[in-house]
């Protein structure tokens, strides 16, 4: 058995309705399918989601706050007066502050653009940037994708005279900053359809209106910033982010093109996951580390050699960026395990002093990738105490109604459901911990903190041809909203388990399935999940749950799974049988345990079937470093603590159990594995551990022959090894036999042994040889012997499936 590292949620499919996609569509039932289960309800609607285009955008005036804003801008831009653009330092926020750029600049407009430093001014407007604005003299400032919480700092600006337009996309506070306009599709009352909006979608909904039509040429900067922002590709966010993608692959912005071209992909089509894991990434290292200053003059230069100089940079920033996240995750880990082990283990605060606050959303996504719980990341400023940070989230959780909860210890908060930054005074950090904690305690069951992955359709190897893989690229752009179609394959036969890349760190199985006689073979890789290869056994079945895609390698095209997640459903057998080495495995195994999991889990458990084996396995125990549990068997009866290791452990519980030792009896084993309830995972080793081996157990005919012989030599001499020898001979029994047979006889008292002559006992009493227990224990061990010793692999495998948790 194998675990899977999340609940895969089946979802069901109207078949009448997935028919009529097929039919007035003309769609692959593949692609019919999974348009049904994202939740498109008809035909016509259908149609929009795989054919959409400009003429199904919103008139950008049902944006409330839209009409006061366009007649404001157009009174700057007749009046001369400068402009200023306050964005955001992250990619959203560049992307807004480059697309009205271009817009006010297409417009004539004087202007300029301003976005503050991470570091020194933090988030949104501040009061030294709007005193800075009015002394500039500056008449209109703009923000973008900022601005909806600033309350004080419109009311400063009515103050100096200043008219500010707010644009945001965030979730509004009960109380809006008091500016000309205040455009946000999540502002109450506001009759605009679509909520879902990036910042730089309303940005670009502003310039729709100013223009008075739709600005395709601004489409490369509303894809960045909406698939940056990870809002979900529904409705107009996936027209802007399809139509924008065309665009990019080749654009007319040389900032764009060098973007592209630093990351390596120019020669490839660029996609939503292309954005999201390298352009983006590159965007917003500026504003984490420096300014974001930079990135904006990248997407705004015309000089295609500067541009290339940015993108380098930004490139070298980026890598930086790269190497702070990753120490910093290290010690936020450790952080997190501590936090866990005192019980607060809901929400997971952490917090240090010059962490580089750029980076702290990264961490904390990190975070819950392993943990798998809301997590907050701070990092305080010595001078100060303040604390600033990110947070992200987890499904079921609202970290924006969380922050709101506590308001009353925070100096500044803002974000959404699933992300959020907050800033407070580090002294409050502690009944901060433990108030999101309370909160999430009230909120979320046991099961909420397993993640779900949603499964599109089940279905075997053989229906999913080529063309249909091909197929699913008409749902495309994937991102949050609108993810790559998952696809699950039970019950399939490994043709191959290995590990690929420099440090073996992922995954590759070759699977294979027949339908209707006819055997399909598929590669899957799992990248990161090397570990995974010491725990599938060879002869186990696998359910993979995946992505579909296209291998192609010397012009061949072969379908492919990338795996998001499998199981093995039954328990398994690892035959370790003669393979020695068992310190090396049993390192090997600890490691691969440990890879990828939230808390440390619970190591093998070692079995021995006999008190005098435990010096034995000790000396093999030392070379591991860890104190290795291990059990004793206790006759027939199950198995007792052999070690402290064991004894906080219940043996019915562990995951993985080694059979280290040679059984006494079939019956001893049965027993073991019976009582083994929780087990996975088996690792026959077997070792014999110096106990006699060659232990055939001789035949009737055999005790028959030797007491005959016996009667005709009237006594044998055991120390005489001529006569001893010559006996065997003309017996035809082996000496070991011989041995064996005298003390069965001698125990049932058929012969007399005195100073090691042996002789007949004159009057032996009638006794079968099964009544004896040297006969009795021979015999087990030849029985236990047959099974686990010269049995198959897959013949051991077998019995051992078929007796695990048998009652």
């Amino acid at each position: 058995m194998l675990a899977p590292k999340a609940r895969w949620n089946i979802g069901n499919a109207d078949e009448a309705l997935v028919e009529a996609f097929v039919r007035d569509l003309q769609l692959d039932p593949l692609v019919a399918r999974i348009l049904v289960l994202r939740d498109i309800r008809d035909v016509s609607e259908a149609k929009q989601f795989m054919q959409g285009g400009i003429g199904d955008y919103h008139d950008p005036y049902l944006l409330d706050g839209m009409l006061p804003a366009v007649e404001r801008i157009r009174q700057a831009l007749a009046n001369n007066e400068l402009i200023r653009v306050y964005g955001d330092y992250d990619a959203d926020g560049v992307s807004s502050t480059s697309l009205m750029a271009h817009l006010l600049k297409g417009l004539g407009a004087h202007f300029d653009t301003y976005i503050p430093h991470r570091i020194r001014e933090g988030y949104g407007l501040n009061r030294g940037a709007i005193l800075l604005a009015k002394e500039q003299g500056v008449g209109l400032l703009i923000t973008v994708d900022t601005g909806i919480s600033a309350v004080q700092e419109v009311a400063y600006c009515r103050e100096l005279g200043l008219d500010v337009i707010v644009t945001d996309h965030h979730e509004p506070p009960e109380i809006l900053p008091d500016a000309l306009a205040v455009i946000n599709p999540k502002k109450p009352g506001c009759p605009y359809p679509y909520k879902m909006l990036a910042g730089v979608g309303v940005a670009f909904k502003l310039a729709q209106a100013l223009l008075g039509r739709f600005p395709e040429e601004l489409l490369e900067f509303a894809a960045l910033g909406t698939v940056a922002d990870l809002m979900p590709l529904t409705g107009e966010n996936r027209l802007l982010v399809k139509m924008g993608l065309q665009r990019m692959q080749d654009s007319s912005y040389v900032g764009f093109r060098s973007l592209i071209r630093v990351s390596g992909i120019e020669r490839k089509e660029v996609t939503a996951g292309h954005i999201g894991f390298s352009l983006a990434p590159k965007i917003n290292a500026s504003g984490r580390l420096e300014a974001a200053d930079i990135a904006v003059k990248l997407l705004t230069t015309a000089d295609e050699n500067e541009a290339e100089q940015i993108a380098y940079e930004l490139d070298m920033l980026n890598k930086e960026r790269q190497q702070i996240v990753e120490d910093m995750v290290q010690e936020a880990f450790a952080m997190a395990e501590a936090q866990r082990a005192k019980g607060m283990d809901k929400v997971i605060v952490v917090a240090k002093e010059h962490w580089n606050v750029g980076v702290v959303g990264i961490v904390a996504s990190k975070i819950v990738e392993k943990f798998y719980r809301p997590t907050l990341v701070l990092s305080i400023d010595p001078l100060t105490g303040i604390a600033k940070g990110s947070a992200r989230s987890i499904a079921g959780f609202d970290l924006h109604k969380a922050l709101t909860a506590c308001k009353d210890l925070l100096d500044h908060y803002g974000g959404h459901q699933a992300a959020a930054g907050m800033s407070l005074n580090s002294a409050h950090l502690d009944a901060f911990t433990e108030q999101l904690n309370e909160l999430a305690a009230a909120t979320l069951t046991d099961q909420d903190f397993v993640p779900v992955l949603r499964v599109d359709n089940q279905c075997q190897l053989a229906d999913v041809p080529i063309a249909s893989i091909e197929g699913l690229e008409q749902l495309a752009p994937f991102g949050m909203g609108n993810p790559s179609p998952k696809f699950m394959f039970t019950n399939l036969g490994l043709d191959d388990i290995r590990t690929m890349g420099k440090e073996k760190q992922h995954l590759k199985l070759g699977l294979s399935q027949s339908k209707d006689e006819i055997s399909c073979s598929v590669e899957a890789v799992g990248f990161g999940r090397g570990n995974l290869a010491a725990l599938i056994a060879p002869s186990a079945k696998v359910d993979v749950l995946g992505e579909l895609s296209i291998n192609e390698w010397n012009g061949v095209r072969k379908p492919q799974i990338i795996m998001q997640d499998l199981r093995v459903p039954h328990a398994q057998v690892f035959d370790w049988r003669g393979t020695g080495q068992l310190h090396l495995k049993l390192s090997a195994l600890i490691s691969n345990l440990a890879v990828g999991t939230a808390v440390p889990p619970t190591p093998p458990g070692i079995v021995l079937f006999d008190e005098t084996d435990v010096g034995l396995f000790q000396a093999v125990a030392s070379q591991v470093g860890d104190e290795i549990p291990y059990w004793i068997v206790q006759d027939d009866a199950g198995v007792r603590p052999g070690n402290e290791a064991a004894e906080a452990i219940q043996f019915s519980e562990l995951a993985d159990v080694i059979l280290y030792t040679l059984p006494r009896s079939i019956a001893s084993l049965e027993a073991v594995l019976q009582q083994a309830k929780g087990m996975m995972r088996c690792y026959p080793v077997f070792a014999e551990l110096g106990q006699d081996s060659g232990s055939t157990l001789p035949s009737r005919d055999m005790f028959k022959m030797f007491y005959g012989s016996l009667q005709k030599e009237k006594s044998l001499n055991l120390m005489d090894t001529r006569m001893l020898t010559a006996f065997s001979k003309r017996s035809g029994l082996s000496q070991a036999m011989i041995h064996f047979i005298i003390s069965v006889f001698e125990e049932l008292e058929f012969v007399v042994k005195h100073d090691k002559m042996v002789t007949l006992n004159p009057a032996p009493a009638k006794r079968d040889l099964t009544t004896s227990r040297l006969y009795q224990h021979r015999l087990h061990r030849q029985e236990v012997e047959a099974i686990v010793m010269y049995s198959s692999a897959k013949e051991l495998e077998q019995w051992i499936a078929d007796h695990i948790n048998k009652t």
